[in-house]
């Protein structure tokens, strides 16, 4: 395989991020983490949060809502349940980092995320990510899970400029 092939670059960064989880997660998450910004956004405040959304994923392979409208700075908490029978993802990202993601879990399928902007449920599981929307423009969410996204387990988060 040569160096700078995109599955190498992937894996590596892959790598990168697997490492780096463990200083997100030596963070203190009652007070987020507010220095890591990204293109969309960064981990919020839960305390701060501007308002919850309940979002539900389901065996028929889709976000309820899987449309959703924010402001622009808007600090919200996503509630979110597995009410399907199966192992599902909620994915927050760009639509390139996503699809590159998607990549990855096809074959290493069972991998374990531990980023703010990710949550893995098993059925029956409720789990909660705080986000804040600092860009206008299009956040993208998936499932990416081997086979879901392709089954339509995909949405956005539609971010306004205030």
């Amino acid at each position: 395989m040569k160096l700078h092939s995109p599955t190498v670059r992937i894996l590596l960064a892959s790598a990168l991020l697997a490492g780096s989880g463990l200083a997100l997660a030596s963070g203190n998450h009652a007070g987020g983490h507010e220095a890591e910004e990204s293109a969309i956004g960064r981990p919020g405040v839960a305390a701060k949060a501007d308002r919850t959304i309940t979002v539900e994923m389901s065996d028929a392979m889709r976000f309820t809502p899987s449309d959703m409208k924010v402001k622009r700075g808007e600090t919200v908490r996503f509630v979110i349940k597995n009410v399907g029978q199966i192992k599902h993802e909620f994915n927050l990202g760009t639509h390139t980092e996503l699809l590159e993601h998607l990549e990855v879990m096809k074959k290493y399928p069972n991998m374990e995320h531990d980023e703010p902007s990710k949550i893995t449920l098993d059925p029956g599981q409720q789990g909660e990510i705080v986000w804040q929307f600092t860009q206008p423009g299009t956040v993208d969410l998936a499932c990416l899970i081997p086979g879901h996204y392709e089954a339509g387990m995909r949405g956005a988060i539609h971010v306004g400029k205030k």
